[in-house]
């Protein structure tokens, strides 16, 4: 696997110079599929369940089969063959109906993007970076941004679950019927471990919220491998309730965000969002965001192509 993974570093730092170099794949299980030529490309198979109470189950089907792909510079080809092999794999095994497979793959190759469609994968979530640079301020009349206490525990949930069933219409998400629950012990351990948490308010009642933090790309996270080393910040949530969208709540919100998560040692900010919601490209791209990465996806995985 050598020559592939020089390849793909290789491929990778051609088409967007923010892509780290390919090191050690993930562990899992190894797929090879065969080119005509003779070459061969790889991939990694690593299959996830989440429970009842894993918080994974409401962005995630319970089942999901996620394949990184290393496949060099053989583009399309490579691609579609691994996708095959791993089309295969999963006749031999059946997933359940509450099921994904899912491939991260670079946003900016659209040569690959082509096979990613043919096989019926769906670009269902992005993970987009900000370079680490000055915040705007942001002064929208009658909102007040204040960092979130303990008090205000019942009202983010209610603003956690209007973005849960936004999202869940528009993209990945899942509203599992113990959603609520799950989401009241996050918020929960947010407030009291010390979470950046910033609510919006409006005549006294909460509009909207976004919570953030401080994470590295260590190894079994969800960014392991995606983004170069070092401290990175990022947002977790951004909820605005419908009345007050387009009048300037959420980048009043994402202004203070932006102020703390900007430190010296920060090397930028990341998020994620689905480029199916009709609300997210448009504000995050505004925000100074681009994709990076692209996570395509087939629910069921039986409906790999």
């Amino acid at each position: 696997m050598t020559d592939r993974t020089a390849e793909q570093s290789e491929h990778f730092a051609r088409i967007d110079p923010l892509l780290p170099p390919v090191t050690d794949l993930p562990e899992g299980e190894h797929l090879t599929a065969v080119l005509p030529d003779g070459r061969e490309v790889h991939g990694v198979l690593y299959r996830a369940v989440y429970g009842a109470g894993s918080p994974e189950s409401l962005w995630a089907a319970r089942e999901n089969w996620e394949l990184t792909p290393l496949i060099g510079n053989t583009g399309a080809e490579g691609m579609s063959a691994l996708l095959g092999a791993l089309r295969r794999r999963l006749d031999r095994e059946p997933p359940t109906q509450d099921s994904a497979c899912a491939v991260a793959w670079p946003s900016r190759d659209a040569e690959a993007t082509r096979a990613l469609l043919d096989h019926g994968l769906q670009p269902l979530n992005a993970l987009a970076v900000r370079p680490n640079r000055p915040a705007p301020e942001v002064d929208v009349p009658g909102v007040l941004v204040r960092r979130a206490r303990p008090v205000d525990e019942e009202e983010i949930i209610a603003l956690r679950m209007n973005e849960l069933r936004y999202s869940a219409l528009v993209g990945p998400n899942v509203v599992r019927e113990n959603a609520t629950e799950l989401i009241t012990a996050e918020v929960r351990r947010g407030l009291v471990f010390g979470g950046r948490t910033w609510i919006a308010e409006s005549g006294g009642a909460a509009v909207g919220l976004a919570s953030c933090g401080w994470t590295t790309p260590a190894a079994g996270s969800s960014i392991a491998g995606r983004l170069g080393w070092g401290r990175w910040g990022y947002v977790g949530t951004l909820s605005v309730i419908a009345p007050a969208r387009g009048g300037g709540v959420g980048q009043a919100l994402m202004s203070v965000a932006h102020d703390q998560l900007n430190l010296d040692d920060v090397e930028g900010t990341f998020l994620f969002y689905s480029p199916t919601n009709p609300l997210s490209p448009v504000f995050w791209h505004r925000q100074g965001y681009r994709p990076l990465w692209t996570m395509w996806e087939i629910r069921p995985a039986s409906a790999l192509r």
